[in-house]
């Protein structure tokens, strides 16, 4: 790796996005609303990375979520994505949340020089969080994602969590 400083500091400075990530405040009986809520899960999207996630919604209408992948495949090199979002929530009821969301990540793929010509990306839009059943939420985003070699593309992103009420 060219830069190992760089997925360092990614690394340092993504410590404090994962104990403060995203998270659905609904459920079937609506009592979720007013307290904060913590979920583990899985999140891709080109805007705020592939991988592990962890969310947190506070008592009012912010999430903040942390997605860290690590990828080894068999004959290639290992895939590294850090990536971070804030969601405010617009309207929410008891099985669903639509909310404005704005993330952005790192990839990285290779062993001394990245592949990737725009690993660096920057993302906003709109998305919604529906109940699938007790605990477990699906996530879809639309976001206009900005890559670091100048391209916007409109792209989708998917999440499904479990959380700890």
């Amino acid at each position: 790796m060219k830069y190992p400083w760089v997925v360092i500091a990614i690394c340092i400075l993504s410590v404090p996005l994962l104990s403060s990530a995203q998270v659905a405040v609904t459920s079937v009986k609506g009592e979720s609303f007013g307290k904060s809520v913590y979920g583990l899960g899985f999140s891709g999207g080109p805007a705020s990375g592939i991988g592990i996630s962890y969310r947190y919604h506070s008592e009012g209408k912010a999430s903040l979520q942390g997605v860290l992948g690590i990828f080894k495949p068999k004959n290639t090199d290992t895939f590294y994505s850090f990536g971070a979002e804030y969601q405010q929530d617009l309207t929410r009821s008891n099985s669903a949340r639509f909310f404005f969301g704005a993330a952005t990540s790192f990839f990285f793929n290779g062993s001394d020089v990245n592949r990737y010509a725009a690993p660096f990306r920057f993302g906003a839009g709109l998305g919604g969080e529906f109940l699938l059943q007790e605990g477990v939420h699906m996530t879809f985003q639309g976001l206009f994602t900005y890559f670091s070699d100048g391209t916007i593309l409109p792209l989708p992103q998917l999440s499904i969590h479990y959380y700890f009420y």
